[in-house]
């Protein structure tokens, strides 16, 4: 799950000293709006068809124009988290990866970022979500799974959220196997867990399936 895994090998990039006109014209060819810039290896950011169309003379180079996300990219080894967490800090549809070396190899769209998180994360198989809120200290993932199975049902993912209100509380989403939540839910509150929400997949969306939702039409791709 490294970022460079994710590197889409058909999208171009342009220089600083390629005029804007040439530019446009292959953003169009291509049905693009955006393309990284680079120079001499080095990834210098994205530019955006808007900017670029705003220009009365299409002759001037590209190192003339107001380029944006110079810092939206990632080492190519790093996780594909750490590629999602800059993709939505610059709330960017593409995120530039570069070897250790700083050499530019490539863009990664967000949406295939996403589209991997979701796999992965078992996000359409089916089951059901349990949301639990503990504090940090209290934390085991051995002892929660412990629960789970013995009630005959499996962890597919787990997530931790921190709460900003208090930074000693985390919510656990567990993505599991069964639709019934019942017995587990039942489990863990004798054990003293608390609760806070859960969903089974008949009925609605999962709580991740709602984030990767929102985050997708916040991205508006």
């Amino acid at each position: 799950m490294q970022a460079a895994d994710f590197i889409h090998p058909l999208i171009p990039s342009i220089q600083t000293s390629d005029p804007v006109g040439s530019a446009l014209k292959k953003m169009e060819s291509l049905e693009l709006t955006t393309l990284p810039v680079v120079e001499g290896g080095l990834f210098l950011g994205f530019v955006e068809d808007e900017i670029l169309l705003e220009q009365e003379n299409l002759d001037i180079q590209i190192a003339q124009v107001e380029l944006d996300c110079a810092s939206c990219w990632v080492y190519a080894d790093q996780h594909l988290y750490d590629l999602l967490r800059v993709g939505t800090e610059y709330q960017a549809k593409w995120v530039g990866i570069l070897d250790r070396e700083q050499q530019y190899l490539g863009v990664v769209p967000t949406q295939d970022a996403l589209t991997a998180y979701a796999d992965n994360f078992s996000i359409h198989a089916q089951g059901s979500v349990l949301v639990i809120s503990l504090q940090m200290n209290d934390f085991q993932l051995s002892e929660i799974a412990r629960l789970v199975e013995s009630e005959n049902c499996k962890i597919l993912s787990c997530q931790l959220y921190a709460d900003p209100m208090d930074t000693q509380s985390v919510e656990v989403t567990l993505k599991l196997d069964k639709p019934d939540t019942r017995h587990v839910k039942a489990t863990l509150l004798r054990f003293g867990y608390q609760v806070k929400d859960y969903a089974q997949e008949e009925v609605g969306q999962s709580t991740d399936e709602e984030r990767i939702g929102n985050l997708l039409r916040f991205l508006d791709i």
